[in-house]
């Protein structure tokens, strides 16, 4: 028997782990099994570049959880985009990348393929399944939904994205302490999430949570209210802008600078809609999915604000690359190791789908066929501990 593993998208605080933990499940359940890793997603597998694991890997699987980002690299990749896989030179003209991934491990004598990324990568695993099935070849496809945006339909909890908003709450620990350098300043923390709120909202709630834990000394400049968070915008709640200029202006007034929580997808409509009527070119990516980094969502949005409340200083500081690259906290760590758990052993009675937490089944977690699975789930921003925050900053 022969099982691979292929890491892809942006990366999240399970990657190394979820291998770590399947590498241990594997190493109890089918010692005798060969491992090896595609390079770099699916960019590996079409070009046929991966790595075995040896003994001495296997035996030090525990390490894996010791670290963020991916052991064998990762790479966003769209198997049905050919003309973008022709043009990064992943295949040749005239060749069907889903064909050149089926023949890849087919020549590898891939038995079982774990594949670990948000909605994208397990579409794309779909895709995969889907061919290989068509095609008479037996294999067997299991995915782990990695994303820090828990976006994942019916997935009620993704891998990584509760570490992400506990690192995302350290920054903003760290980054706050800058109201203390100007007068009338505003902070934005950009969180990201893309079209989905669930980060930056959770983000803020484990910042507060911290928050009230610690001591102030509001005498000196070391108020809680300046510490406090005075807006969270999120992309499926709209607010009126002047409304939200009142409130915070007297904010502002009141304690000499203003903390807003702002989700990377929050105003982006807009923010395309201002671009294209002065003709500039959107980035786009493989997926179709704006380019977020490029657009710079917070940076224009704290423009905005910055006029509108007469702030003297500005500034607009993004905690995604330092929350999506940590390693797991404890509470994610232990929802990798059971997903791994039943991955192995749905992969070795060879069914094929996505180990989650499945909405349509009290959350359990389960074997979810990947029909399922899509991306696009919106935050429930009329949840309890999401409402009373908001009554508690003002915002409702």
């Amino acid at each position: 028997m022969k099982i691979a593993f292929l890491t892809a998208g942006g990366i999240a605080p399970c990657l190394s782990s979820s291998i770590g933990a399947l590498i241990c499940e594997y190493n109890s359940l089918a010692p005798k099994a060969k491992m090896i890793g595609y390079l770099n997603g699916y960019r590996g597998l079409l070009l046929g570049e991966s790595i075995e694991f040896q003994a001495s890997v296997r035996s030090k699987y525990k390490t894996l959880f010791d670290f963020g980002g991916s052991p064998i690299g990762n790479s966003r990749v769209k198997l049905t985009n050919v003309d973008d896989c022709f043009s990064r030179g992943y295949v040749q003209r005239g060749e069907d990348p889903l064909k050149v991934a089926a023949k890849q491990l087919k020549k590898d004598n891939i038995n079982i393929l774990h594949t670990i990324g948000g909605d994208d990568t397990n579409t794309m695993a779909a895709q995969l399944s889907f061919y290989l099935k068509n095609h008479g070849y037996d294999l067997t496809v299991i995915g782990l939904p990695k994303t820090v945006d828990n976006d994942v339909y019916p997935i009620s909890q993704t891998l990584g994205a509760w570490t992400a908003a506990e690192q995302g709450a350290v920054f903003f620990e760290n980054i706050v302490n800058e109201n203390t350098t100007s007068t009338r300043q505003l902070l934005v923390h950009e969180v990201m999430g893309r079209n989905c709120g669930w980060l930056t909202a959770k983000t803020a709630f484990e910042y507060r949570q911290r928050m009230k834990k610690r001591d102030f000394i509001p005498e000196l400049l070391i108020d809680k209210k300046r510490w406090d968070i005075d807006a969270i915008y999120i992309p499926e709640s709209d607010f009126n802008f002047q409304t939200e200029v009142s409130r915070l202006k007297d904010r502002m007034d009141e304690k000499d600078g203003v903390n807003i929580f702002l989700s990377e997808g929050a105003g982006l409509e807009t923010i395309v809609r201002e671009m294209e009527n002065i003709g500039e070119t959107i980035p786009i990516d493989a997926f179709g999915h704006v380019r977020l980094d490029e657009i710079n969502p917070g940076k224009w949005l704290a423009k905005q604000f910055s006029e509108a409340l007469d702030a003297e200083k500005t500034l607009v500081q993004k905690s995604g690359y330092f929350a999506r690259s940590a390693k797991p906290n404890n509470k994610d760590l232990k929802l990798i190791q059971k997903s791994a758990g039943l991955a192995a052993r749905f992969a070795l009675d060879q069914q094929n789908g996505v180990v989650g937490r499945d909405i349509n089944n009290d959350s359990k977690l389960g074997l979810i066929d990947f029909n399922k699975i899509k991306g696009g789930k919106p935050f429930d921003y009329h949840v309890e501990w999401f409402d009373n925050m908001l009554i508690e900053i003002g915002q409702q």
